[in-house]
This record gives structure tokens, sequence and C-alpha cells, in this order.
């Protein structure tokens, strides 16, 4: 893996780490709810418009995952959809850059057979 597969994995865990740290320390002080975090998200205007440029931004990386998929037969990035979904864009994106870069097995495969 070169130094930018790394970069794209770094990311992914930093994207994946810092805003939960956030959403803990909002759950922690307001509780566990669904209506409450829905509540936040629509506080006001500004809350309001990030909400939809995640939520655009989560439905374009999607359907970049799943173009890539049958694209590439490359099932292992379906992944992608989960973390983008569930801890959210920036976690999933840097990792769908990760499997964008990364070579497909059966690139890897093939060189290795020729030798």
């Amino acid at each position: 893996m070169g130094r930018l597969g790394i970069l794209w994995l770094l990311l992914a865990v930093a994207g994946a780490v810092f805003p939960m740290l956030h959403f803990k320390a909002w759950a922690d002080a307001n509780g566990y709810s669904w209506s409450g975090l829905v509540g936040a998200w629509t506080v006001n205007d500004a809350a309001t418009g990030m909400l939809w440029d995640l939520g655009i931004a989560a439905v374009t990386v999607s359907l970049a995952t799943l173009a890539h998929v049958f694209a590439r037969r490359d099932w292992a990035s379906l992944v992608c959809l989960p973390v983008t979904w569930g801890i959210g864009v920036s976690a999933g994106l840097p990792l769908f850059l990760w499997f964008l870069t990364r070579k497909p097995r059966q690139a890897i495969k093939a060189r290795d057979e020729k030798w």
C-alpha cells in the first residue's frame, strides 16, 4: 500500500473517531434520543443546511460506491455504505477513496501469474 492509501485510511479513522467524540458528548448531556438528535439537526437554518449538505454528500458517496462495485466487481467496497450512513461521510468518503486507489485483486493475481 502506498502513501496515498495510508493517508486515506488515516482520514477514514479520523473521520470516524472525532465526530463520534462530539456525538458522545452531546448524547451524554442530552440523552440518547432519536427525536432529540433530529431536533438538534434542525434547531436552526445553519444546522438544517449542514443536514442537507451531509445528506446529499452521503447519497453521492453511496451512488459512487455502487457504480464502483458494479464496474469493478469489487464487492468488498460495499462496506463503504454502512460506514457512510452509520458513521458519516467523513469516514465513508476516505474509505471509498482507499478502495478506488488500491489495486484490485484480479490485477494482483494476473501480475503474480505472469511471473
